[in-house]
């Protein structure tokens, strides 16, 4: 499976660089049998009563930081947590750095560089550990925004209020769940109102999402691997609609790769807490799942070809040409596509 079969050409000014405000009023490509153009503030009457959505709760780290190594400027973007004072990081310039350099950053915080990967990753050790490391973060760093989002410098304090889901509740994501970003507290008491199901989960989002596919062949790339859980009562809950003719409903790619890591051979979720490095290719047949929200995805990505997966691969690329014909904004801050499988 050639990795530039899922390429596709996209100008510049579709890449989203600020979200639709409010949020919910982006718009939204329903991708079933045909096409139709409607807007997220549709999902009420889009889904059936009975259908369960399933979120992805976990709240993004403002896990990008400047520092100093000498006088070269340092941008660190801390992507893995491995003790409570050391994470794996993505460094510009990496190359300027060695084991044993230490890099200063905003209020006499240092790190030591104790290892760099094949990868180009570095391995740093803080003078801060746990709570105290947290909090710094909160109060110094910036939302790590994707390399397609462009700012002068780092995020701005926009960011840090836009690049967060209104649900966002258990810390630890260096990248956000994109497709819960459409949502709002009136668009969710509209949900609940129509009697569709809600319930949480949490998958952290790691370096995946930033990462590119450098293979020629799909199948011969690996994901990072990252930490889920499926609780005991969202698992119940996902079951129980399923088993009264509801959807399962996946707000995003992430919460549907976290519930395909929980489901057996017959389509029942188990409660799950754990890592998984889940990589979704076209051929795999989704069983957790019956509709996605998602946003739009880069050329030749992860998360372009689990799409492909879960709507087909022809079908994903005539609601593409459309969706740049018509108008529509691309990536993390831009509109949201409705799909459903492709039937078999």
């Amino acid at each position: 499976m050639r990795v530039a079969d899922f390429d596709y050409d996209l100008p510049a000014e579709a890449i989203a660089q600020r979200p639709a405000v409010p949020r919910d009023s982006a718009r939204l490509l329903v991708v079933g049998e045909s096409l139709e153009d409607r807007g997220v503030r549709d999902l009420p009457v889009l889904l059936r009563t009975g259908d369960v959505m399933v979120f992805n709760d976990t709240r993004v780290i403002p896990s990008r930081l400047a520092g100093r190594r000498g006088e070269t400027r340092i941008e660190a973007t801390l992507i893995e947590q491995l003790a409570s004072h050391r994470w794996r990081a993505l460094v510009r310039p990496a190359r300027r750095l060695r084991i044993g350099d230490t890099v200063a950053f905003a209020d006499g915080l240092a790190a030591t560089v104790e290892d760099k990967d094949a990868d180009g990753s570095v391995m740093f050790c803080f003078d801060l550990a746990g709570t105290a490391l947290g909090d710094f973060l909160e109060n110094h760093g910036t939302m790590p925004l994707p390399p397609y989002i462009k700012r002068p410098d780092l995020a701005d304090d926009r960011d840090k209020h836009d690049y967060q889901t209104v649900y966002a509740a258990q810390p630890g994501a260096v990248a956000a769940p994109t497709a819960g970003l459409h949502f709002t507290d009136d668009l969710l008491a509209a949900l609940d109102s129509a009697g569709i199901v809600r319930v949480s989960v949490t998958l952290h989002v790691g370096a995946g999402t930033f990462l590119p596919v450098k293979t020629e062949n799909a199948r011969d790339h690996v994901l990072h691997t990252e930490w889920g859980c499926v609780g005991a009562d969202a698992a119940e809950a996902v079951n129980s609609a399923r088993g009264a003719g509801g959807r399962v409903v996946a707000v995003g790619t992430t919460a549907l790769r976290l519930l395909e890591s929980a489901v057996d051979v017959s389509g029942r979720i188990a409660p799950f807490e754990g890592k998984t490095d889940f990589f979704i290719l076209p051929g795999y047949a989704i069983r957790a799942v019956d509709v996605l929200l998602t946003n739009f995805h880069l050329p030749c990505s992860t998360l372009l070809m689990l799409v492909s997966a879960f709507a087909g691969t022809d079908r994903i690329r005539r609601a593409y040409a459309h969706a740049l014909d018509m108008g529509y904004r691309f990536y993390s801050y831009g509109d949201a596509c409705l799909l459903y499988p492709e039937a078999a």
